[in-house]
């Protein structure tokens, strides 16, 4: 293999107070620091995505929107490993989260659910 590991993920959202109170508020995700852009007009959050991952949260004014989802050519979804998927559904629930049905995945036969970010950016949760 040519690298080591996942570096970060990028993601593009286009409202800073629903983007920064979704993924630090609501997913309880940590800010590791936080950068504006003032030549580019936008703001950069970097979380911690856990195991040295870092998720790059873009703020940009009018950033064109998805075309599909979540078949769109790109990223198809971000997926973030849970130990319980039904403790983590209803804690999102708590949170004003809604998920999909909980399902199983034919692939490897976890349990998996889908939800989205203010964007609508598919995020999965996966056992």
């Amino acid at each position: 293999m040519i690298f080591d590991s996942i570096h970060h993920i990028a993601i593009i959202a286009s409202d800073y107070n629903k983007a920064k109170d979704f993924y630090v508020n609501k997913l309880g995700l940590k800010i590791n620091r936080e950068v504006e852009r003032k030549e580019r007009e936008d703001f950069i959050i970097f979380l911690d995505g856990g195991e040295n991952i870092e998720i790059e949260l873009f703020i940009e004014k009018n950033p064109p929107k998805r075309l599909t989802r979540p078949e769109a050519r790109g990223l198809r979804h971000l997926a973030f490993r849970v130990d319980d998927i039904y403790k983590s559904v209803e804690e999102l629930k708590k949170r004003g989260i809604e998920t999909e049905e909980i399902r199983i995945d034919p692939l490897n036969g976890k349990h998996m659910t889908f939800f989205f970010d203010p964007d609508g950016l598919p995020l999965e949760l996966h056992e």
